[in-house]
């Protein structure tokens, strides 16, 4: 343990000198990979210079407890100094566990109404007020990408941006299929109805993860409907991409621009065949697959929110709240921290 640590120490350091050099500052693209190199890095680094000022410590209280006047008040702090000492490296176990590279990226959020009609699309509303709310209190910044309202409110299906510091770290756990139970506004019998919608989180693609031919692309425009204001009906600025070797579609008409729409298409187009290659990379690895808390996949249930109850439950680690409204105005936490917390625990069992 110590070894890794004074490795991650060495490299810190050597990250910092590197950052220092005048050719790294005209080097923007190389600036950006180092920052982030060192950011990733940080935690381990601060908690392992702490670590070491403790048993720098523990030696000084050793010494004094020989001191026949500061005898007894040295044992004391020496006593405590031994319990921070356990307690931090019970710490590193989880900070050296194999982190997941996409962690730190912004991610692409898509939700769709699944089953359950009008109501399926009304609760896929709710979810992204959910996740926006979320995203606010955390202070991220959330970018519509594309719309389909449904008929009777909420959204057949929506896709947008999430950026912020380590957001895929947090929402990573978010795909699979969420179930509401409630009595919808539209019946007029009081009788509880069964209603699911989609959630699917994607890290962002970088260039570096993903190459695209432009050989595999079909890219379509037309007149864009719903979001835009005056001309959005006349003006063929959306824009529909086609993945060929893969019969990926995507769409993008939030913006009045037609170059723009196109560029926010491409970024969900990556950021989807990355998500594709991920989940052929975890098929591969088997096991590690089946111990993830959740696969990823839309098919999995796992959460139902049920309002007769006020009750919020995460199937996969058996996590209940009784907090629903707050849980639907954004207040993740608990669930998201209680998800990490059992996702490490799993991860140190092996």
């Amino acid at each position: 343990m110590i070894e890794r640590l004074e490795a991650i120490e060495a490299r810190y350091l050597e990250l910092q000198d590197e950052l220092m050099k005048p050719e790294t500052f005209s080097d923007v693209k190389k600036m950006a990979e180092l920052t982030k190199e060192q950011s990733s890095l940080k935690e381990a680094y601060e908690a392992y210079q702490n670590y070491k000022n403790v048993l720098t410590s523990i030696e000084d209280a050793k010494s004094m407890m020989k001191d026949p006047e500061l005898g007894e008040i040295a044992k004391e702090e020496y006593t405590n100094l031994m319990a921070k000492k356990d307690e931090l490296e019970s710490n590193f176990e989880i900070l050296l566990l194999p982190k997941d590279p996409n962690d730190g990226k912004d991610v692409i959020v898509e939700i769709r109404g699944a089953a359950g009609g009008d109501e399926a699309n009304i609760f896929a509303g709710d979810l992204y007020r959910m996740y926006t709310y979320y995203a606010e209190s955390q202070g991220w910044k959330v970018e519509e990408l594309n719309a389909e309202e449904g008929a009777a409110g909420g959204y057949s299906q929506v896709e947008f941006k999430i950026k912020g510091d380590n957001v895929y770290s947090k929402l990573k756990y978010e795909s699979g299929s969420h179930r509401v139970q409630r009595v919808p506004a539209t019946e007029s019998q009081g009788r509880i109805q069964t209603s699911t919608a989609t959630v699917l989180v994607m890290p962002e693609a970088e260039d570096i993860d993903i190459d695209i031919k432009d050989s595999d692309l079909r890219i379509d425009v037309y007149c864009a409907s719903g979001h835009g204001g005056q001309g959005v009906n006349t003006t063929p600025s959306a824009v529909r991409i086609t993945h060929l070797p893969t019969n990926t579609v995507v769409t993008c008409q939030n913006q009045r621009s037609q170059i723009q729409n196109k560029a926010e298409a491409m970024e969900v187009l990556k950021s989807r065949l990355y998500q594709m290659q991920l989940e052929e990379q975890e098929k591969e690895l088997g096991n590690e697959r089946r111990n993830k808390i959740g696969t990823g996949d839309r098919s999995e249930k796992i959460r139902t929110y049920n309002y007769p109850q006020n009750r919020v439950t995460d199937h996969r680690i058996g996590f209940s709240t009784m907090q629903l409204e707050r849980v639907m105005d954004g207040d993740l936490n608990d669930i998201i921290e209680a998800l990490i917390t059992e996702d490490q625990a799993r991860k140190l069992k092996g």
